[in-house]
């Protein structure tokens, strides 16, 4: 794991002014860092930067950028390959001078050219120029684990991990991109291929890109709904099988991932998902497990007890941290250097918390990352489920509420509950179910600009899948889990130079899961079926089988309380109109309504609450990143 940045550029950049690019992201790789920069025949500028978290040969045979040995090739690469074993042997051919998963990919392109990637198992993002043919190649692997930016400028282009490297380059202006306002305050994330700035964007999850004599060209070479499509086609009829097979993925997916000349532990909240892989690690690794889990004071929001039990059961090397309020406050102080993009998934703060716990006693961390996703775990699912089957019922009620009395439409005084499916009638977002709060003052909040984004993902059709649930599930793949959930574990994981890695993302997994019947992984009232049976072949059900609590945090108690003074400071009508970005009277009237306790808690008041959560992450950043640091 580590932090990538570089450029191609008909620009006289320095390779000073690249190193400070490159340390800019010293916290993805504490261990070692490199630069290189040279000039091309057709007249541009390269450079590549690397900051290393050392985790395979420690040796200075893995130090970056790495060049073959005719200096034609060089590279500057994030992330793991998993298949680097069997690539060797495949590529014998090539020189190897250590033990580096780093060097297989050079290798792999001199065998495979521009279809390299096709052949790489792992979680990775790399820049690769080859000097022969003027070639930068940028690439992200399937699902979006590592992330990679770039931003186009008139001929060239400029990448990095972060945007913090890209705001360091010589030149950048830092001008937001609107359009994405509206659908941040709804989401809490910015999904690629967006993000905060104009001309930059995020390369999308199995993507790559080659920018080849000033034009840039991206293509897929991993598509997750036609390989949900190929693969669903594979029916398998035997729930007894599936579940052996599936069994055995996940261990070889699970000691894939404790190959590492660093310590290794996982993440153990207690829940299906991370007892399940520390179940695993514990039966395939040769050493004794460290598993690592956070408390709260509150114990509303307190797991550790279930995760204490747990590893007593498995007999883990056990590491157990209760957080103090100061500590989750401070963690919120610590937001905008973490995620230097706004980003306000409220469980970015126990992530962050358990990651710096890690940290502490090890370099790698193992996830249940993945596995709500794929398996059918999220209690939305549920809702979507029902409002399939109250969909044509729906359609009568949004017909009848389009009558008139007194001037107001009747679907206006329906109930919350069937006023969401009765309005529930754009094809391109069923799935998405949001209360007419949430929207609204999304919507009002932002200043309109030409282009805006859609709130919701406008993109079902796309999927082509009739079941709602299924669909749905594919959706958050595609967005929600790329853009949220990884990027959380990812900055949180990285801001403490800790390497997070996701068994159940394996591709062997995510793969073998869309060949699975719906009813293998939701069935009456249990979601996840298969993973909490094979959960259960390895610790008593009694252990497992409570409610979830999550990585949740007292927001609304937090807005009204330690972080009043503040919302209150951003949301300031002067400082938003010389802003220019948001409705300064909207949003403080509604902000001071809030805070007086004169608000409804109607449908949606949760996630009306999130959204002055994300307003208020979005304000520190710009305070932070636009305002304050002058680079």
């Amino acid at each position: 794991m580590c932090g990538i940045c570089g450029f191609v550029t008909k620009r006289n950049i320095k390779e000073n002014e690249l190193q400070a690019m490159n340390d800019s992201s010293y916290r993805r790789g504490p261990d070692d860092k490199g630069t290189l920069v040279f000039e091309t025949a057709n007249g541009y500028t390269v450079g590549l930067g690397h900051r290393r978290l050392s985790i395979q040969d420690l040796s200075e045979n893995g130090h970056q950028p790495m060049s073959t040995s005719d200096s034609r090739i060089s590279l500057v690469f994030n992330g793991e390959i998993y298949n680097c074993t069997e690539l060797k042997e495949e590529l014998s051919f090539y020189d190897y001078k250590g033990t580096s998963d780093t060097e297989v990919i050079l290798a792999a392109y001199l065998k495979w050219g521009r279809d390299l990637t096709s052949h790489l198992d792992g979680m990775f993002a790399f820049a690769l120029f080859d000097r022969s043919k003027d070639l930068l190649i940028l690439a992200r692997d399937r699902v979006g684990k590592k992330p990679l930016y770039f931003y186009k400028e008139n001929d060239g282009i400029v990448f990095a991990s972060e945007l913090k490297p890209i705001m360091f380059y010589p030149g950048f202006r830092k001008e937001i991109n609107r359009k994405v306002l509206s659908r941040y305050l709804l989401q809490g994330y910015i999904n690629a291929p967006e993000s905060v700035f104009e001309n930059v964007f995020k390369l999308e999850p199995g993507s790559v890109l080659f920018f080849e004599n000033g034009k840039t060209d991206i293509k897929k070479y991993w598509d997750i709904y036609k390989t949900y499509h190929r693969k669903s086609a594979e029916k398998c009829d035997s729930y007894d099988e599936a579940k052996d097979r599936l069994k055995v993925l996940l261990f070889e997916a699970v000691k894939k991932r404790l190959v590492s000349d660093v310590p290794v532990g996982t993440f153990l909240s207690g829940g299906y998902d991370s007892s399940l892989v520390s179940a695993i690690a514990c039966k395939v690794s040769d050493e004794r497990v460290k598993t690592f889990c956070i408390g709260f004071e509150d114990e509303r929001y307190n797991e550790a007890p279930y995760a204490r039990d747990v590893a007593s059961f498995l007999g883990t090397d056990h590491t157990e941290k209760i957080i103090t309020m100061d500590e989750m406050l401070e963690a919120v102080n610590a937001i905008p250097q973490a995620f230097d993009e706004p980003f306000a998934d409220s469980s970015q703060i126990p992530t962050m918390l358990v990651s710096k716990t890690a940290r502490e006693k090890v370099t790698v961390i193992l996830t249940g990352d993945g596995g709500d996703e794929f398996f059918c775990g999220y209690g939305d699912y549920e809702k979507v489920r029902l409002a399939q089957l109250l969909d044509i019922p729906g359609a009568a009620a949004h017909a009848i509420g389009s009558v008139k009395i007194k001037g107001s439409r009747l679907e206006k005084r329906y109930p919350d509950k069937l006023r969401v499916i009765s309005k529930n009638r754009d094809p391109e977002t069923k799935t998405q179910l949001q209360a007419d709060i949430c929207r609204y003052y999304a919507r009002e909040f932002v200043l309109r600009t030409e282009g805006e984004l859609p709130m919701d993902y406008r993109m079902e059709s796309v999927i082509n899948e009739s079941n709602w649930v299924k669909r749905r599930m594919l959706l958050d793949m595609a967005a929600y889990l790329p853009g949220d959930i990884l990027c959380k574990v990812d900055r949180a994981g990285m801001y403490h130079s800790l390497e997070a890695r996701c068994p159940i993302l394996d591709t062997s997994v995510m793969e073998y899961s869309f060949s699975l019947p719906l009813e293998y992984k939701y069935i009456g009232n249990i979601r996840k079926r298969i993973l909490k049976d094979i959960a259960y072949d390895l610790i008593p059900e009694k252990l497992l089988n409570r409610p979830k609590k999550g990585f949740a945090v007292p927001m609304d108690t937090w807005l009204r309380g330690p972080l009043k003074e503040e919302l209150l400071t951003f949301s300031d009508t002067s400082l938003l109109k010389e802003q220019g970005l948001f409705n300064a009277e909207k949003l403080n009237s509604t902000v001071n309504r809030y805070l007086s306790g004169n608000g409804s808690k109607k449908a949606g008041y949760n996630s009306f609450v999130r959204m002055l959560w994300s307003f208020l992450v979005f304000e520190r950043w710009y305070d932070t990143w636009i305002k304050k640091y002058s680079l």
